[in-house]
Formats: structure tokens, C-alpha cells, sequence
């Protein structure tokens, strides 16, 4: 089965998606803001400043007109920080069809609203089917096809199985979920604890410390979500428990090599700005910790 993918954004994790889609024989669209980078990767097929030494395949055409890249697609896929998810669709909106199923792939909230993405795009696109792919994936592995394991989650179970079948392959496995609350949650609040293991590696306080923020990390997503309808049983699974371990314990995670940073004495703003890319735990700690009030849940 081939579909017509486009991808929005070529960071780190949307370049590799895009490699990993047009492996499959996919037609994939690349998307990207930064107009140097779209003329650097034009003329040297290689995203080098997110994966250096990764070359993209022939068929994934670049695109920095974003509304041409939407276009004519099955399939959009947004790889976007979550603070500019509701902008970079407001960009496009105009050209989208009611057959084209939204992904997002981004893992956060939106701050301003305490909305999560799949609530953004709905307010944004509301006649398009939504499903969010998420789960313990270091786009330097998949991009090299090392194995690796996805959910899908999607109201709809014939959509997240047709994103499942766009997706999967024999290095990529991806399994499917009813409850969006959840694995949206597990993807984004992770990154909260990942902030805080990358801070108690830099204090230096060992693997028992870190071992117990992780466990009552998920303990306190898993609080949250229920309250927020989530089911418990989600954070348990590749979008919670085990995208918390590999984001905690890696240093692909920029989360945690930010939190080392500020574990070691730097301050926010540099270590932000030595990562080089978005640290997404640093903006949703603050959203995480407006919902805990919101719901009433304790979040120490």
C-alpha cells in the first residue's frame, strides 16, 4: 500500500520519520521552515545539522512552501514543536481536504491553553481524522533502522490501523490504541521526569535517585491522566512506561542532556541553547504543573 505522506517540519524526528516512511516506497514530502536548510539539504540530501552522515532517499521531495507540500497528500504529519502546532496549521488549513488524516507526532501541550494537540487540531481542522503516533523512538535509530517500537492512537480504529499499515515495517513495529488521552499524555509528561533524571545525573546522585523519580514520575503521569480520563492501563505500555525509560536514560534524549546541564550548574537559557533544539520538558513542566492544579492532583 503506497500513500502520499507529507511530513511537517525536518528536525531530527521528522526527517527520520520521512526516511523511514519513503524506505517503505511511501511518496513523501518534506517540509521545512528554515529556507537555508531547505537549499544546505536540497544540494547535499542530508539533514546536517539534526542527523549528519544520514542521507535522505531520492524520493522524499523537499518542500519550503508549505502549502504545496500539503497538496494532493493521504496523509499529514506533523513533527513540529507543540507551541507551534496550532500556527503551522493555521498556515495550510486552507488547503486541506476532509479525506486527509491528520498525525501528529509532536509530544507536549499547548501551553496557552492547556489543550492537548489532538484538542488543537480539532479546533483547527475539525472534519479531518486525527491519530497520534508516539512511543520510545530515538530518531538517530530509526533513521538508521534500528528496531523500534510505535502506538498509533486514534478514536478511530480503522484510522489508527491505516496509519499502522503507512508506519510499519520489519525494523519499525507499531502497535494501535484506543485512548488518545493517554498516549498523549505518557508522551508528553515524560519529558518532565526526563528533565529531572538528566538533573540528578548532573548532581551526580546515582542510579538509585534516578530509579525512584522514574517510577514515581510515571506513578504521578499515571495520577494525572486518570483525572483527565486517560485510561491507567496506557502508562503501562510503549507510550508511558517505555518512552519514559529510553528518554530518561539516553543521551540522544535532549531533555535529559539539558537537565544534566542544569544538574552541573548551567544555567536554563545556555543549556537550552547548547542542545540546539527544542527541549520540549522545559516548556511542558509549566503546562504539567497548571493541569495538576487544575485537576487537583498531586504532582510533587
Amino acid at each position: 500500500m503506497k500513500s502520499n505522506v507529507c511530513v511537517i517540519g525536518a528536525g531530527s524526528w521528522g526527517t527520520a520519520l520521512a526516511i523511514s516512511l519513503s524506505k517503505k516506497g511511501h511518496n513523501v514530502n518534506l517540509w521545512m521552515r528554515n529556507e537555508a536548510q531547505f537549499l544546505q539539504i536540497k544540494k547535499t540530501r542530508e539533514n546536517i545539522k539534526y542527523l549528519p552522515g544520514v542521507i535522505l532517499p531520492d524520493n522524499i521531495k523537499l518542500f519550503s512552501n508549505i502549502q504545496d507540500g500539503v497538496m494532493n497528500t493521504d496523509v499529514i504529519l506533523l513533527t513540529v514543536s507543540s507551541q507551534s502546532v496550532r500556527q503551522v496549521i493555521q498556515s495550510f488549513k486552507e488547503v486541506v481536504c476532509e479525506k486527509q488524516i491528520i498525525v501528529n507526532a509532536a509530544k507536549g501541550i499547548e501551553n496557552t491553553t492547556l489543550l492537548r494537540i489532538s484538542e488543537v487540531v480539532k479546533e483547527e481542522l475539525p472534519r479531518n481524522a486525527f491519530a497520534v503516533l508516539s512511543g520510545p523512538s530515538h530518531a538517530e535509530e530509526v533513521c538508521r533502522d534500528m528496531p523500534t517500537t510505535l502506538v498509533v492512537a486514534s478514536h478511530s480504529k480503522s484510522v489508527a490501523e491505516y496509519i499502522q499499515d503507512v508506519f510499519i515495517s520489519p525494523k519499525l513495529r507499531v502497535y494501535t490504541n484506543p485512548d488518545v488521552i493517554g498516549v498523549e499524555l505518557g508522551g508528553a509528561l515524560k519529558n518532565v521526569i526526563a528533565l529531572g533524571a538528566g538533573i540528578s545525573d548532573g548532581l551526580g546522585f546515582g542510579d538509585n535517585a534516578k530509579a525512584a523519580l522514574m517510577a514515581r514520575g510515571i506513578t504521578e503521569i499515571s495520577r494525572l491522566g486518570q483525572a483527565m480520563g486517560a485510561d491507567v492501563n496506557t502508562f503501562a505500555g510503549l507510550s508511558g512506561i517505555g518512552d519514559l525509560i529510553v528518554t530518561c536514560t539516553s543521551m540522544h534524549s535532549r531533555n535529559r542532556r539539558c537537565g544534566i546541564q542544569i544538574g552541573e550548574g548551567k544555567k536554563l537559557e545556555d543549556a537550552m541553547d547548547s542542545i540546539g533544539m527544542v527541549v520540549e520538558g522545559v516548556v511542558t513542566t509549566a503546562g504539567t504543573y497548571e493541569l495538576a492544579e487544575k485537576f487537583n492532583v498531586d504532582m510533587p
